[in-house]
């Protein structure tokens, strides 16, 4: 997995792993690309710095319940 950052852009990529991204899907600031079998290539945060609490705290939540 790798993390990117563009301040300029103020985006944050997460690659998942080194496929080709083939589609994607946008639900408010993410959007999420999938590759032709559906699996997930990377995840792209718009509006990172106002977004990343939220994932954040989303993620935490989802693990606490597991």
């Amino acid at each position: 997995m790798k993390y990117e950052y563009d301040p300029e852009a103020d985006i944050a990529t997460i690659k998942i792993h080194s496929g080709k991204p083939d589609y994607g899907e946008q639900e408010g600031n993410i959007i999420t690309h999938y590759d032709k079998n559906g699996k997930v290539v990377e995840i792209e945060i718009l509006d990172a710095s106002k977004s990343m609490f939220k994932v954040a705290k989303s993620i935490v939540t989802h693990a606490t319940k597991n």
